[in-house]
């Protein structure tokens, strides 16, 4: 039996070749740059932070608003400066911090453009800003010789294994639900859509590949942690690795993640497989290090602020995903607890909702026109999101009394279909959403589901 000794040796204080954290630092930085300048070029900057006069925000983080135009064009161009900074290994941890806000703070100005691989950009992001990543291979180590090492302890590595592995096996914990494994939903309503792709288009048209797709997809995201830390089934497990995000980005417009994770999944490869890489980068760009350092004060492992430190960050990532257990009902349905929790593309919803204002005292009535305030695409997130539904009621009720009415009533009347089944009621009507202010509490305005 492994003593605790060696365990931390082997998981912590063992000295290994900085070379993967480099690799990483290089092909994360890279992939940050591409996915911000897409953003910038397909003009979502305008249409998702400047063009909306009403953003959704997160509880807790109502302070965060948008720049605006030019801020917001000044605050991705910021953040792809740190990006490129985080890749030549240039006033690294300073970038590195830099580019954790700035990425930070753009997802949190509004709530309807979340996404999984946003917030593990974050996580990354973060973790970055504590790995000595630059002493080797940047600038930075070039413009302070001292710096320069070609050993770092082990935890710099397995802390970003670690977080991949949370990613894939979360999302693998997940799937384990009836409607996934047993009603193959919601790839029965998906895949048909696709029967004109070319080679296997037609494959899609038989529901037996949807209940394939679906367990394939729990398996394959319980088990790649373990698959690619096996010496004996990481080459393989790679391969399943390019053929799922492949596979994913052919058939569902998910944007940079399967690049992103393809990217950052080499991190489990063996300290040869980087090494390699690292010195045909070198012999490319004409790298000639000076004399390297073996034993520096970064290689004596974590200070014990910094496990603890380390290990709370971790905790949260493992018991946060399990809130939606506090409350009642199908978390699909009532969506309390489900973001930050690794569910990626596990449902088929929609909605329209319908707002009412009143005045009591003038029995004044105005039926409200989402598009007054929303764009499209936040009238369709908030239409299916209950958090979003009292956020935007509450923003009417402020919007009417700042027009004049004294005491406004704001009701809603909510249809919503989940994977595929019939449309029905999601907010009780005769609820006063002006009334509640939002919380972590159960939202027994919800209407329950029924089978």
């Amino acid at each position: 039996m492994l003593s605790i000794t060696s365990i931390k040796k082997n998981l912590i204080t063992k000295e290994v070749d900085i070379a993967p954290l480099v690799i990483f630092r290089l092909l994360f930085s890279a992939l940050m740059f591409a996915s911000l300048l897409r953003f910038w070029l397909k003009g979502w900057i305008y249409e998702l932070y400047i063009s909306p006069t009403f953003h959704f925000k997160y509880y807790g983080f109502e302070w965060v608003q948008s720049l605006g135009e030019p801020g917001m064009y000044v605050l991705f161009a910021l953040v792809m400066l740190a990006s490129v900074c985080m890749f030549i290994g240039y006033k690294y941890r300073l970038s590195a911090l830099a580019f954790f806000i700035g990425f930070t703070y753009i997802e949190l100005i509004d709530k309807t453009t979340y996404l999984n691989h946003y917030y593990f950009i974050s996580l990354v992001s973060f973790l970055m800003v504590f790995l000595p990543a630059n002493r080797y291979f940047s600038l930075d180590a070039k413009l302070s010789p001292k710096l320069q090492t070609r050993k770092i302890p082990v935890w710099s590595i397995n802390l970003l294994k670690l977080q991949l592995g949370i990613v894939y096996f979360f999302a693998g914990i997940a799937k384990l639900n009836y409607d996934w494994l047993i009603k193959a939903m919601p790839l029965k309503l998906w895949l048909p859509a696709h029967t004109s792709k070319p080679i296997i288009g037609f494959l899609f048209k038989n529901t037996a590949v949807a209940y394939v797709f679906s367990w394939f997809g729990a398996l394959y995201d319980l088990l790649i942690p373990f698959l690619l830390l096996s010496k004996k089934t990481r080459s393989l497990a790679y391969v399943a690795v390019i053929v799922f995000h492949v596979l994913t980005y052919w058939l569902f417009p998910i944007g940079m993640f399967p690049l992103i994770m393809i990217g950052c999944t080499l991190i489990f490869f063996s300290e040869d497989f980087h090494c390699n890489l690292l010195d045909k980068l070198e012999r490319i760009v004409k790298w000639s290090p000076v004399t390297v350092s073996e034993n520096l004060e970064n290689t004596k492992g974590l200070s014990a602020f910094g496990i603890v430190s380390i290990a709370v960050f971790m905790a949260v990532q493992f018991v946060f995903p399990f809130r939606h257990l506090a409350y009642e009902g199908p978390l699909f349905w009532h969506e309390q607890g489900y973001r930050f929790g690794w569910r990626v593309m596990l449902m088929e919803k929609a909605g329209s909702a319908f707002f009412y204002a009143s005045e009591p005292t003038s029995k004044k009535r105005l039926e409200i026109r989402n598009g007054d305030y929303l764009t499209a695409n936040q009238e369709k997130m908030m239409a299916t999101q209950p958090d979003m539904i009292l956020e935007f009621a509450n923003y009417i009720e402020a919007d009417l009394k700042s027009k004049g009415w004294s005491n406004p009533e704001v009701y809603s009347e909510v249809y919503v279909t989940l994977n595929g089944s019939g449309s029905r009621p999601f907010i009780d009507t005769k609820v006063n959403l002006a009334s509640i202010e939002d919380s972590w509490k159960n939202k027994t305005w919800i209407l329950p589901f029924e089978n």
